[in-house]
C-alpha cells in the first residue's frame, strides 16, 4: 500500500466519522516554544488550552513534522527520522478514551477492501499509563485485547507533553509485532524493534505549568475540557503496510536511498540483517542521506533557508550531514543535484507545491552543498597542519581542543577528523571532544530554556477573553468608533480600574486600532471615556494581539479614571495610519517587482511597514545588482502613476491559491483568508491596512539592498513624503557638488572618479617617499648594534607611525647590513599615533643555526608591553600594548639574549 493510499484511507475514515479535514500547518510554525512543528496537535493548541473556541468538535489532519533531538540516532534504529508525517484525529471536548480507542482499532484492523489497513489484531499490543485502569478496561473488555498484550508503563513512556508548559495527559500506544526476524518475543517492553509503535492516543486532560524533563513536570490543573490528540506515524504505518524493515525503505524515501547507493557504488542491505542492530555502517549512512535529503526538501519548501542560527542552522546541519555521509560513503562530488530531484518526485504526489517551487528549493540546497564542499577542502588543509604540528611535537594524538575548533569554527565534522587523522597515523582525543560538545549543548539547552515563553504568562489575557467576546476589529472601514471597555490588564492581572499615570492594557469589545502583525506596525491614537460624567483621557502607544481574537491597547492614562464597562470613543491617529498604509501597499508592490525581476525564488522572508519607511527581506542566493534594483524602483513608480485600484476580499485558501495569491512562508492562515489586490499587478494574502488606490502612495525610493544572512537579502526604502524629502536633500547635495567641481550633475561621477584616482596616485607616491625615508635610516640603525657575546643585537625605536610593512622592510634591511657569519637579531618598534606599538624581530641564518627564533623573541617581548604577536624563526611581528613599557620590553630581550650568551 503506497503512502498516498495510507493517507487517503486515514482521512477518509475519520471524515466518515464526523471529523473535519484540516490542512497541515507549515513547518516553521509561529510558536515561541518551537522552531518547527513537532507534533500533529501544534496548530490546535489554542483549542486544547481554551484560548480559542474550536471551530469544530472533531478534526483530522496529516501534519508535516520535524524533530532533531535524536538526529544522531537517524539510520541506526527503525524509529528515528527527522521529517515525518503525523496522521492525527482530534476531539475538542467531544469523545474521549472509548471513542479514540475504538476509532484507532477499527482503522487498523478493518480489512483493506473495507477501507482499513488490515493489520492482524492478534499481533497488536497496547501500552497504557501506570494507573489508567479505565483505558485498560476499554482495551480488554470492549476491544477484546488479552491482558498479556496490555502493558502498564510510566511517565517516560506513557505520559505525553510537548516538553514545555502546556497541555498534557496519559496516553495509550499501539505496537505491532513484526515477528522473530526483527528480535525477541515479549512485547514492547522487551524489544521495540520487533514491536514497532505505530499509533499514540493521548488522553489530554492536564495543563502543565513547568516541564523539567520527560518525567519531571508540574500539573497546574485540569484543561477546560477533556480532549483527544492522536498521532499515527505515516512512515511507520507505511513500513508495516509495505513489508519493509524500516521507515527509510518505504516508497517516499527508498528511491533516494537507492540513488545514493548507486552514486557511491554500494549494495544496500548486502551486509545487514533485518533488525536495526544488524545494520552495516554503510547502510546507516545511506539511510541518513535518504532521511536528510527529504527533510531538507520539505524545510526549504516551507520557506526555511540555510543560516547560522535558529531554523536555518537546523537546515544547514541536516544538509551538511547528508553531504558528509555521501563523502564517508566515498562520493566526494556534489550529490544533491542527483538526489533532490528524486526526493521531489517521491513527495510531490502528496505535496504538489514541491514540484512547482523546485527551482527555488534546489537553488538554496545546491548552493549550500557547494559552500560545504569548500569548507571540507579548507578544513582538510587546517587538519593537515594540525596533524603535522602534533607529529613535530612528538605527539600521537590530536587534542580535543583542535578537533573541537575544526568542528565548531570551521564546520568540519568530527567523523571526518577521525577518519583523516587515522589515515595519517594519529588518533584524536575523541572523549575530550565529546565532553566539549556536551558542554556546548548544555549551554545551548540552558539558553533555549531561558528563552521559552510559558503559557502561564497568558493567563490574564485568557481571563480577559473568557470574560467577554473576541474583539471585533473594524479598522478596515473606519478609524474611529464607540466601544466598551471589557477588561483592564496590569502587571498583576485583571484590574478593577486605572487612574491618571497608570500604564495598562485596555481591551475593547470593538476597535478600529490595528494590532501589530504581518510586518505592519500598530496604530497609535487615543481613547476618551465619559461614564455618567466621569471622564478619562488615554493615549494609545501600542496595540497587540496576545491571543487569537483578543486585541489589547497599551495605554497611558492622562487624566481621570477608567473602569471595565465604561463606554469609550476609540480614535486612531489618521496621519500615522495613512503613512503606515502607504508603506504596506508599497511593500506589496516591491514584492511583486522583485519577483518579476528575479523570478518566484524571490520569496518574502519578512517585512516592516512603518510611517514613511519600509523594509523587505526576501530569499535569493546572490546580491541584486544596483541596476536591477533601479529597474524595480522604476517599475513600482510606473504602477503608482497608473492609479490602480486596491481592493480586498475574503475567500478560502484553496481559491486564493487558484487565483495565484502569494502567501508568506511561515505565516498562519485560517480556513478563510484575506486577499489584497493592487490592480492586475499584485495579489497577496494579507491582513494589513492599505491605500485605496496606488497613486496615493505618491513615490517609492529604494535606498539599497544588503545581505542579512545566507540566501536572505534586505531592501529598505522610503515612501510618500519621506521619499520626496530624501530626493530634495539629494538634489541640494548634487547642486553643491556641481558647484564645487564646476561640472554638470551628469558629469559628476567621472569628475569625482578622476579626482579620487589622482589622490590615490599621490598617496602611492607619498608611500614610496615615506618608505624611502624609513629605509634611509637602516645604515644608522645597523651602526648601533650591540655585541652580546657572539650575538649582534639592534634594539631600537623607529619613528612614530611607521606602517607594519615599512617596519618589516626596515628590519630586513638592517639585518642585511650586519655580519652574516655571526648570529644577529634586529628588534624594531614603532609607536602608533593612536596608541600602542608595532614591532618586528628579524634573525639571520647564523642566529637560527645558533638556536635563536624570531617568534620566540616576540613572544617574550610582547607580554611585557601588554601586546600580542608571533611568527616564524626568521621573521616575526606583533602590535598593541603600551608605549611607556618599551624600555622594559627591550631590557627583557637583552636579558634573554644574555642568557643565551651565558649558556
Amino acid at each position: 500500500m503506497r503512502s498516498a493510499d495510507i493517507r487517503a484511507r486515514f482521512l477518509g475514515h475519520f471524515e466518515r466519522n464526523g471529523h473535519t479535514v484540516v490542512p497541515s500547518a507549515p513547518l516553521p510554525f509561529d510558536d515561541p516554544n518551537l522552531l518547527f512543528v513537532n507534533a500533529g496537535m501544534v496548530q490546535f493548541k489554542p483549542y486544547f488550552l481554551g484560548q480559542q473556541p474550536p471551530p469544530w468538535p472533531r478534526a483530522t489532519s496529516i501534519q508535516k513534522c520535524v524533530r532533531t533531538l535524536d538526529i544522531d540516532e537517524v539510520g541506526k534504529t527503525t524509529r528515528h527520522g527527522t521529517f515525518f508525517q503525523m496522521n492525527g484525529n482530534f476531539s475538542f471536548g467531544d469523545y474521549f478514551k472509548d471513542g479514540a480507542i475504538r476509532l484507532a482499532w477499527e482503522l487498523s484492523t478493518n480489512p483493506v477492501d473495507d477501507g482499513g489497513y488490515g493489520l492482524d489484531g492478534e499481533r497488536i499490543w497496547a501500552t497504557v499509563y501506570l494507573d489508567d485502569d479505565e483505558a485498560i478496561d476499554i482495551w480488554h473488555t470492549v476491544i477484546g485485547l488479552p491482558m498479556e498484550r496490555i502493558v502498564r508503563r510510566g511517565k517516560k513512556d506513557n505520559y505525553w507533553h510537548m516538553g514545555v508548559p502546556g497541555p498534557g495527559g496519559p496516553c495509550s500506544e499501539l505496537y505491532y509485532d513484526r515477528g522473530p526476524d526483527y528480535g525477541v518475543a515479549g512485547g514492547p517492553e522487551v524489544d521495540e524493534d520487533r514491536c514497532m509503535e505505530f499509533w499514540n492516543l493521548v488522553f489530554m486532560q492536564d495543563e502543565l505549568s513547568a516541564v523539567r524533563s520527560k518525567a519531571d513536570f508540574d500539573v497546574a490543573g485540569d484543561l477546560p475540557a477533556r480532549n483527544i490528540d492522536t498521532g499515527m506515524g505515516m512512515e511507520r504505518m507505511a513500513t508495516l503496510m509495505q513489508g519493509v524493515d524500516n521507515l527509510y525503505e518505504i516508497d517516499e524515501t527508498k528511491p533516494v536511498l537507492d540513488r545514493a547507493a548507486e552514486l557511491a557504488g554500494k549494495a544496500y542491505g548486502a551486509n545487514s540483517g533485518h533488525a536495526a542492530s544488524e545494520s552495516h555502517p554503510d547502510d546507516v549512512r545511506l539511510r541518513v542521506v535518504a532521511d536528510h535529503v527529504r527533510t531538507a526538501l520539505m524545510l526549504i519548501g516551507d520557506g526555511v533557508t540555510p543560516s547560522n542560527e535558529g531554523r536555518g542552522y537546523v537546515l544547514r546541519r541536516i544538509l551538511r550531514r547528508a553531504v558528509r555521509s555521501m563523502r564517508l560513503l566515498g562520493f566526494g562530488e556534489p550529490a544533491l543535484p542527483h538526489l533532490l530531484p528524486v526526493a521531489r518526485d517521491c513527495m510531490a504526489p502528496s505535496y504538489p507545491e514541491l514540484a512547482t517551487d523546485f527551482d527555488r528549493i534546489s537553488t538554496y540546497a545546491y548552493a549550500e552543498e557547494q559552500a560545504f564542499l569548500h569548507t571540507l577542502r579548507s578544513g582538510t588543509a587546517i587538519l593537515d597542519t594540525a596533524v603535522l604540528e602534533t607529529k613535530s611535537a612528538g605527539g600521537t594524538q590530536l587534542s580535543s581542543g583542535r578537533a573541537f575548533q575544526l568542528h565548531d569554527t570551521f564546520g568540519f565534522p568530527i567523523e571526518l577528523t577521525l577518519e583523516m587523522a587515522a589515515e595519517q597515523g594519529i588518533s584524536v582525543d575523541e572523549a575530550g571532544f565529546r565532553r566539549l560538545m556536551a558542554e556546548q549543548r548544555a549551554r545551548a539547552r540552558a539558553d533555549a530554556q531561558a528563552k521559552k515563553t510559558a503559557h502561564g504568562d497568558l493567563s490574564s489575557y485568557r481571563s480577559a477573553l473568557e470574560s467577554g467576546q473576541p474583539t471585533n476589529f473594524t479598522g478596515y472601514f473606519e478609524i474611529a468608533r464607540d466601544a466598551a471597555v471589557t477588561a483592564i490588564i496590569g502587571d498583576a492581572g485583571l484590574l478593577p480600574a486605572a487612574t491618571e499615570g497608570d500604564d495598562v492594557e485596555i481591551v475593547l469589545d470593538s476597535t478600529p486600532f490595528y494590532a501589530e502583525g504581518g510586518g505592519q506596525e500598530p496604530d497609535w491614537g487615543r481613547l476618551s471615556v465619559n461614564a455618567n460624567g466621569r471622564e478619562a483621557a488615554l493615549t494609545v502607544v501600542d496595540v497587540q494581539q496576545p491571543l487569537p481574537g483578543l486585541i489589547t491597547h497599551r495605554v497611558t492614562v492622562l487624566s481621570g479614571e477608567v473602569r471595565p464597562g465604561d463606554p469609550a470613543l476609540a480614535e486612531v491617529d489618521p496621519n500615522r495610519r495613512a503613512s503606515v498604509s502607504r508603506s504596506h501597499s508599497a511593500t506589496h508592490l516591491l514584492h511583486a517587482g522583485l519577483r518579476h525581476a528575479l523570478g518566484d525564488t524571490a520569496a518574502q522572508a519578512g517585512s516592516l511597514n512603518s510611517p514613511g519607511r519600509l523594509r523587505f527581506d526576501f530569499n535569493t542566493p546572490s546580491a541584486v545588482p544596483a541596476s536591477l534594483l533601479a529597474e524595480v524602483e522604476q517599475e513600482i513608480n510606473d504602477v503608482l502613476l497608473r492609479d490602480l485600484e486596491v481592493r480586498w476580499f475574503v475567500t478560502d485558501q484553496a481559491q486564493a491559491r487558484r487565483l495565484g495569491a502569494i502567501a508568506m512562508f511561515g505565516e498562519k492562515y485560517g480556513d478563510e483568508v484575506r486577499v489584497v489586490e493592487i490592480g492586475d499587478y499584485s495579489r497577496e494574502l494579507c491582513g494589513g491596512t492599505h491605500v485605496p488606490r496606488s497613486s496615493v502612495i505618491g513615490m517609492v525610493k529604494l535606498l539599497g539592498e544588503r545581505s542579512i544572512g545566507s540566501g536572505v537579502r534586505r531592501v529598505e526604502g522610503l515612501v510618500g513624503l519621506d521619499a520626496f524629502r530624501y530626493l530634495a536633500r539629494e538634489h541640494v547635495l548634487v547642486s553643491q557638488l556641481s558647484e564645487e567641481f564646476k561640472a554638470q550633475p551628469e558629469e559628476l561621477p567621472e569628475r569625482i572618479g578622476s579626482v579620487l584616482e589622482r589622490l590615490k596616485n599621490a598617496e602611492r607616491e607619498l608611500d614610496k617617499l615615506r618608505a624611502a625615508a624609513v629605509l634611509s635610516s637602516a645604515g644608522a640603525l645597523a651602526a648601533t648594534a650591540e655585541q652580546l657575546g657572539t650575538v649582534q643585537l639592534v634594539a631600537a625605536e623607529a619613528p612614530t607611525g611607521v606602517s607594519g610593512n615599512d617596519l618589516r622592510s626596515l628590519a630586513l634591511d638592517v639585518r642585511a647590513r650586519l655580519r652574516r657569519a655571526d648570529p644577529a637579531v634586529v628588534l624594531l618598534a614603532s609607536p602608533n599615533e593612536g596608541g600602542g606599538v608595532a614591532f618586528v624581530v628579524a634573525v639571520n641564518d647564523a642566529g637560527q643555526a645558533a638556536g635563536l627564533n624570531a617568534g620566540a623573541i616576540v613572544r617574550g617581548f610582547a607580554p611585557v608591553l601588554g601586546a600580542r604577536g608571533g611568527g616564524k624563526a626568521d621573521l616575526a611581528q606583533g602590535a598593541g600594548g603600551e608605549v611607556d613599557k618599551l624600555s622594559a620590553a627591550f631590557a627583557a630581550v637583552r636579558a634573554d639574549l644574555s642568557g643565551v650568551r651565558d649558556g
